[in-house]
């Protein structure tokens, strides 16, 4: 079993303001929960207009799979909001099924 973790940071160039901002930030956490349902969560830059940070965990079978979720996900971001996915990171921690409790 693999817990993996990542964070997106964003630019939104439109935003003047940190309403503008929420306003993607809350669709875009909204829609990637029901499309993948994984944990979203902004973890920084809430007072900067233009960045957003997310930080993003969900539970993967294999690295395979998780590779692809999060590729699926990052085409997901360029695609479905105004923002542009400035980059991202990952991390796979990988629990041995067999280890004792």
């Amino acid at each position: 079993m693999l817990v993996v973790v990542a964070l997106f940071e964003l630019h939104i160039e439109f935003a003047q303001s940190l309403k503008d901002k929420r306003m993607v930030v809350r669709s875009l956490k909204d829609k990637l929960r029901a499309r993948f349902e994984v944990s979203v969560r902004e973890v920084g830059l809430q007072d900067v207009h233009q960045r957003a940070r997310f930080g993003m965990a969900f539970i993967a079978q294999d690295h395979a799979y998780a590779d692809a979720t999060l590729e699926k996900i990052g085409a997901f971001i360029d695609s479905n909001t105004d923002a542009t996915l400035a980059g991202f990171t990952s991390e796979k921690l990988d629990f041995d099924e067999m280890a004792d409790l």
